[in-house]
């Protein structure tokens, strides 16, 4: 017995100390915390629980029967964040450089069977070289079992990815279907081919940083939502994310208590509309003064800012909020707002989480690489999104709301639940002068004729009224009372029950 447990320390030894202090050192030269600091410091003190310790590969190519540790380059268990339960992997760099094995896989594909089972969220913490060379197959097999499950769990489990160091080939298509990728500056990268490749294949010559940073995936490519300075900060905030999301899709978000009355007033908004209709006006500003202690967790803010999404709680229930943004490109929709938002959108509707829209939209973008690049589909992905949505829906038009895009931002006419109106919307076809331009065709040269054509048109449409006789608008409320109207209505809604015809999936415009 005494010997056996001799063993077993020095295994549980092995396994902490990864691939050695040497390796273990080079990473905190890098400023990146080891897979076992990464879970230390993410799940609440003393809430872990290890599966799968002492798994080791089984290849014995190219001198790798010699080459065997404990874990085998990856850690995995379920803990607490903030007394909630998740399952977690943690890739370990300083072993094999965190290179994924069939070993390694089965692993990861454990936990992810068994959070699906429970009803609980899988965080990957992201740091690898990719698929063991050396075992060649096998490594592939592993990923795209790994590939399998994020599909299955989809819309089942909140699944979220941190990337805190490489990632790159096969690699990244774990983390592309996921719900959300958070990474690190400076020290995390994806990409499909690294820059040797890319110089090979098509001469370019691009850095890691620039091909696939933080910076990049956040700012160019949308592929990331979220970039943080260190790992700390990000494990935190990935602590704090959590929050804000229900475990499964059986279960509702979770509640948090707060002393900020449901019916407070904020004067201030009654001013938030320039009177100039051609003047922008920050909407964050609205989100925040709407939200609980002014508190609101933006997504991918540095890309597709024409479109702001994110969470919020209002009366201590988590709700997403979408909302058009004046102050980038007037708050058109364009080809990456629409995708931005419409898969936020799907995300809330596949977890119980309420969608609070707030509208101030001129149109769609026009232009050739618009049209070129397929704004048809990919705007009709975020109709479709609030179309197919069964969960709570509140909107509110604070001013434009033109054309083919007020249909899409969550108007009564796709099963909008609550629609307000602030005194300053404008529900119409078009801006008015546009449209007296088009009716009035004949007077376009008689600026006096079209002006006066113009007033008339803002008169008849420019307000929130004919919408309101039609019954597209529930009601026209006051701007300083937006908080106390939208927490009312989402309280009313807490009860909806819809369901859409069985299918046995959609075939959303991709």
């Amino acid at each position: 017995m005494q010997e056996i447990i001799r063993q077993l320390e020095e295994k549980r030894a092995a396994a902490r100390l990864g691939g050695g202090e040497k390796r273990i050192a080079a990473q905190h030269s890098k400023g990146k915390l080891t897979a076992r600091e990464r879970i230390e410091l993410f799940l609440d003190d003393g809430s872990f629980e290890e599966w799968d310790m002492f798994v080791e590969h089984d290849c014995t190519d190219f001198g790798m029967a010699d080459q065997r540790t404990p874990g085998d380059g990856v850690v995995t268990g379920y803990g607490l964040v903030n007394g909630r339960p998740v399952f977690v992997f943690s890739q370990d760099f300083t072993v094999f450089g965190g290179s994924l094995s069939a070993a390694h896989a089965r692993k990861i594909c454990k936990i992810m069977d068994q959070a699906m089972k429970v009803g609980v969220p899988v965080i990957g913490l992201n740091d690898s070289g990719g698929a063991r060379i050396q075992e060649g197959v096998a490594s592939l097999a592993g990923y795209a079992d790994v590939f399998q499950r994020n599909v299955l769990a989809s819309g089942v489990v909140p699944q979220i990815s941190l990337i805190m160091g490489p990632c790159a080939g096969g690699a990244v298509y774990s983390p592309a279907m996921t719900d959300f990728i958070f990474m690190v500056k400076d020290s995390s990268y994806m990409f499909v081919t690294g820059p040797e490749v890319v110089k090979t294949v098509t001469n370019e010559e691009v850095t890691a940083e620039d091909l696939g940073g933080a910076i990049t995936h956040t700012t160019k490519s949308g592929v990331a939502d979220l970039a943080f300075e260190n790992d700390v900060e990000a494990l935190l905030q990935l602590r704090r994310f959590l929050g804000y999301l229900p475990l499964s899709n059986r279960e509702k978000p979770p509640v948090r208590p707060t002393d900020d009355p449901a019916d407070r007033m904020d004067l201030s908004l009654d001013t938030l509309i320039p009177d100039n209709p051609n003047k922008p006006y920050d909407m964050k500003e609205l989100i925040v003064k709407i939200a609980d202690e002014g508190e609101f967790f933006e997504l991918q803010p540095g890309h597709a800012g024409n479109i702001v999404i994110g969470f919020a709680r209002i009366d201590g229930h988590p709700v997403g909020i979408v909302a058009n943004q004046p102050m980038v490109l007037a708050g058109c929709l364009d080809i990456d707002s629409s995708k931005k938002a419409g898969r936020f959108v799907r995300f809330c509707d596949a977890f119980n989480i309420p969608i609070v829209t707030l509208v101030d939209v001129p149109g769609f973008l026009p232009g050739t690489a618009q049209e070129y690049n397929g704004i048809i589909k990919h705007g009709a992905k975020l109709l479709f999104a609030y179309a197919e949505a069964t969960v709570p829906k509140v909107t509110v038009i604070t001013r434009k709301a033109y054309g083919g895009a007020y249909d899409v931002m969550s108007s009564k006419h796709l099963r909008g639940d609550v629609n307000y109106a602030w005194p300053t919307a404008e529900i119409a076809v078009m801006g008015p002068k546009g449209a007296v331009e088009i009716i009035f065709r004949a007077d376009r040269d008689e600026p006096e004729k079209i002006e006066q054509r113009t007033e008339e048109y803002r008169q008849k449409f420019a307000n929130p009224f004919v919408a309101g006789s039609l019954g597209f608008i529930d009601d026209v409320i006051l701007p300083h009372g937006t908080r106390r109207r939208v927490a009312k209505a989402l309280a009313m809604l807490r009860t909806k029950q819809l369901e859409n015809p069985w299918k046995k999936h959609d075939n959303i415009p991709l």
